[in-house]
């Protein structure tokens, strides 16, 4: 049986634990075929980013439209972008996506700034499921959320400014904010106690454009995505990879 295609537009971890590298490993874990289309080269590991590298707009457009002209892509997941320029080129594009899945990459996990809110917010006004952290939910509204209800207000202003679905996870409390078809909902799960969360964020979106490039209502892919995510950080949580924040456990090793 021919496998259903899932596209990722993100940046490259040299490390192995977040972006492309990240999401082509949840596709596999899942059961879809992945193509990614690359927007950074960044040099980086558990412990920091040493440098990023972006790709030209001109080129991250070549890259995409073979993949569109040849590939019958089910679903699209981006993340980082770097540049606004990037978000144009994704943005005049978004007709030929059937889901469009976005994490507002803004901050590595060890804290390096890997894109700007000017890169993510043009993509806001198209159909797509968004996926900020608080904190990133927090820089793209121009305020702290904190809050579990702060977060659930957060989804519901960033929901406002598109026809899209906004989740607002705080991964370490175990409780997510769910924005959609105008109604709030409160996921709560429970809460892996773990420092080795690298490429959580891109895991859970990944696992979302996963999930509805299989037929899963959009409901239905956010909570398949966040218990994959749990059991991932579960699985991980005793590695020694790195000095830093580790890696999750995409394929249930642990």
């Amino acid at each position: 049986m021919t496998p259903v295609v899932v596209l990722t537009i993100a940046g490259s971890d040299s490390g192995g634990g977040a972006g492309i590298q990240a999401d082509l490993k949840t596709f596999a874990a899942l059961g879809v075929f992945g193509a990614s289309v690359i927007t950074a080269v960044t040099a980086q590991n558990t412990t920091g980013v040493r440098a990023v590298h972006p790709v030209p707009a001109g080129v991250v457009a070549e890259q995409l439209d073979a993949v569109l002209d040849d590939l019958p892509v089910a679903a699209v997941k981006v993340g980082m972008i770097g540049d606004p320029e990037v978000a144009e080129v994704i943005a005049a594009r978004v007709d030929r996506f059937p889901h469009l899945v976005v994490d507002p990459v803004l901050i590595a996990t060890s804290g390096s700034p890997l894109s700007n809110v000017a890169a993510v917010r043009p993509l806001l006004a198209y159909p797509s499921v968004v996926t900020p952290n608080r904190h990133e939910a927090g820089a793209l509204l121009g305020r702290r959320v904190t809050t579990t209800e702060e977060m659930a207000e957060a989804a519901a202003n960033l929901a406002a400014v598109g026809p899209g679905t906004v989740v607002v996870t705080g991964s370490e409390t175990g409780v997510d904010a769910l924005r959609h078809d105008g109604a709030t909902t409160l996921l709560r799960g429970e809460p892996v106690d773990t420092v080795h969360n690298h490429g959580s964020g891109c895991t859970f979106s990944s696992a979302i454009a996963a999930g509805l490039a299989l037929g899963d209502p959009v409901p239905v892919a956010v909570r398949k995505a966040k218990r994959y995510v749990t059991e991932a950080l579960s699985g991980g949580r005793l590695w020694r990879l790195g000095a830093g924040p580790g890696p999750l456990d995409h394929f249930g090793w642990g």
